[in-house]
């Protein structure tokens, strides 16, 4: 068994590049009691940083390979259902993902695996803090980590160094301020992150669930024109206490500085509204026929069929053969058992105050 989240002795960071590294923790202030993390941090990823030559020099030789097929992005506010769907879809031997020992070890995948996914899995805990969702090294995983381990031009730079959380928000999640040269090496990045999933996981069309992406479609649409989209949607009071949860604590054993809970759900509620503005603003962008919207209610209730829909509207392909492992894999977790949430009257009035946008544009109440 693993170590549980709150007692690692280090950060995702291990897993970062050394230039990466540098760059985003030059500078910054670190607390007190995390300089002792962060300096554990700092030794692991300075000599794993000695591999990545290596690294390079193996994705040299798949890096001018083109794309068969453009990705299928899953977007969505973090805890809206994207995980399951992601799930869901990656039965599909055609569709490559990022798997979670990826997103620690992006640098560390076309060699040196074997060895540092054996420790991973040895010191990683079992299940995610807030929903009891299984952790492995080889299950997909939502690719925002990984990129922050590559390029320090990632929103996730906000586990880290949280009282910079709505400056990385303007900047990486949305691009609102971002610039130019640190959009094309976000792009150069990610479309290297893309080649490498799919070589390790294999299949010929990337599968991406993340939630920072539903704020970048101007740059996906750009990168991959013909992407296909999958935007969810989930009632706004409950999407309040799951994110409020999560990112309560997961913050906890990455942070190299203190931020207090009554400026985390400030930062919450903020950075729902902008993610929702630059979406709404941006989602014409995508060709007509590559989006599916869709609540997640509706597909909990019947997923079998909506996913059978998606990839009829999206032209996707391939269901026929996917269906049996997709089937099985819905039988496999009717017995799964969700977060329950009770709204409190605080919660019912932050949300109510701030994300009332969303409420009517999806019919949502209590």
């Amino acid at each position: 068994m693993g170590l549980t989240f709150d007692n690692l002795p280090v950060n995702t960071l291990v897993g970062a590049n050394w230039k990466t590294f540098k760059t985003l923790t030059e500078g910054q202030e670190i607390g007190d009691k995390y300089k002792g993390k962060y300096r554990l941090t700092k030794a692991v990823c300075r000599l794993l940083s000695l591999l990545q030559p290596i690294e390079d020099s193996a994705y040299k030789k798949i890096a001018d390979k083109p794309l068969e097929n453009d990705p299928l992005f899953i977007l969505g506010h973090w805890r809206s259902g994207t995980t399951f769907v992601h799930n869901v879809f990656a039965c599909d031997k055609q569709f490559g993902y990022t798997t979670t020992y990826q997103t620690v070890f992006p640098n560390l995948v076309l060699k040196g695996q074997p060895f540092f996914k054996k420790n991973m899995a040895m010191l990683m805990p079992d299940h995610r803090p807030t929903d009891n969702m299984e952790l492995k090294p080889d299950l997909p995983q939502e690719e925002e980590f990984a990129l922050s381990n590559m390029i320090p031009y990632t929103f996730y730079n906000f586990w880290f160094f949280p009282q910079r959380w709505m400056e990385y928000c303007d900047r990486f999640l949305t691009f609102e301020k971002i610039t130019e040269e640190e959009r094309k090496v976000f792009k150069e990045a990610f479309l290297r992150l893309v080649k490498v999933s799919l070589a390790n996981t294999g299949g010929t069309r990337y599968l991406s669930k993340n939630p920072p992406h539903t704020g970048r479609i101007k740059t996906l649409v750009e990168m991959f024109p013909n992407a296909k989209f999958i935007y969810l949607m989930r009632n706004p009071y409950t999407v309040f206490e799951s994110t409020r949860s999560f990112f309560t604590n997961t913050i906890k054993p990455l942070k190299l500085q203190d931020i207090s809970n009554e400026q985390i759900v400030a930062n919450i509620v903020e950075t729902y509204k902008r993610l929702y503005n630059r979406y709404e603003a941006d989602k014409h962008l995508i060709p007509e026929g590559n989006l599916y919207e869709m609540k997640f209610e509706d597909f909990e209730k019947d997923a079998y069929d909506m996913t059978k829909e998606i990839y009829q509207k999206l032209s996707l392909g391939g269901f026929d053969k996917a269906e049996t492992d997709i089937v099985k894999y819905l039988d496999k977790k009717k017995g799964y058992k969700k977060n329950k949430y009770k709204y409190e009257d605080a919660t019912v009035k932050i949300v109510e105050d701030n994300w009332d946008k969303a409420l009517k544009e999806w019919s949502y109440s209590l």
